[in-house]
């Protein structure tokens, strides 16, 4: 899709390394900000059919979004198709929590394309009644890390999605730093730099963190429980930009975790920081996120 974005400046000014000496054979700042993507996580709820389709879609504040980006999820909701929920042997009709990354890229032209590049769809309950059920893993102490006073020194900012072995008494038998996005740029190896200290400082914290693993449900008696956590790496005092604005961040690669099984398809950064999302929970979508 494309389309005359409002898209602030201050979204989009990401901050720069001064990078002295000759010139690298690695990415330059100029080659790596190409990569650099505005994008939002879009929040609602789906009513999903007994046969897997779309019977409505509830974007949260709506009114808050570019007109563009409702405009792209309501078009590409009209082709979803989802695994049906069965109940008692019959499928049903069922409720899902959804969270989706939007993409801008600008082009040449100086328009915007917009895209989705990452979905979830969780569980019908939301976030702070989910925290309260018994048949799905809980945190019960999750300090945060303490941002590298060599990150600080640099200004590196960025988000850090965790993915966790959880064992049968609740501490973290595996963690892995699945992804890490930035929100300032360098060279190609300071930036691996940048993603190293963060990625370093959430795992060192996670590897303390606590959970109860879930007393009821399907899944009580498993051997194991996995879970991702969005960790975000903010300056003292500084905020995000508020729900519907553009957020300027170059994605990193991802990785997967050896002890994991069958990818399950859900992109790490559509997740909201702050939360707690069991693997294996939720809806599946059976047709691509486009439509």
């Amino acid at each position: 899709m494309k389309g005359t974005l409002a898209i602030a400046r201050a979204c989009l000014c990401v901050a720069a390394l001064l990078i002295s000496g000759a010139a690298s054979a690695e990415l330059s700042i100029k080659e790596i900000r190409k990569q650099t993507e505005a994008s939002m996580l879009v929040t609602g709820w789906v009513i999903i059919e007994a046969d897997g389709a779309v019977g409505r879609l509830d974007i949260d504040q709506r009114e808050k979004l570019p007109a563009a980006v409702a405009e792209l999820i309501d078009k590409a909701s009209g082709g979803w198709k989802f695994e049906p929920v069965v109940i008692d042997g019959h499928p049903r009709r069922g409720k899902a929590r959804m969270s989706l990354r939007v993409v801008a890229n600008r082009l040449e032209d100086g328009n915007y394309r917009v895209t989705l590049t990452g979905g979830h769809f969780g569980d019908e309950a939301d976030p702070e009644k989910l925290r309260q059920r018994a048949d799905s893993v809980r945190s019960i102490q999750m300090t945060p890390p303490r941002f590298p006073e060599n990150a600080v020194r640099m200004g590196a900012r960025g988000s850090v999605y965790l993915v966790i072995k959880v064992e049968r008494d609740g501490s973290v038998g595996e963690v892995l730093a699945e992804q890490v996005n930035l929100g300032t740029v360098g060279n190609e190896r300071q930036m691996r730099q940048m993603r190293k200290w963060l990625s370093e400082a959430a795992l060192t914290a996670a590897r303390r963190w606590r959970f109860q693993p879930p007393t009821e449900g399907d899944t009580a008696n498993a051997p194991f429980w996995q879970v991702r956590v969005p960790v975000d790496f903010l300056f003292w005092g500084e905020k995000l930009p508020g729900y519907g604005e553009w957020r300027a961040y170059i994605p990193g690669p991802r990785q997967s975790a050896p002890w994991m099984g069958q990818d399950d398809a859900c992109a790490p950064d559509a997740l909201v920081a702050g939360e707690v999302y069991e693997i294996g929970k939720g809806r599946r979508l059976l047709t691509p996120l486009s439509g």
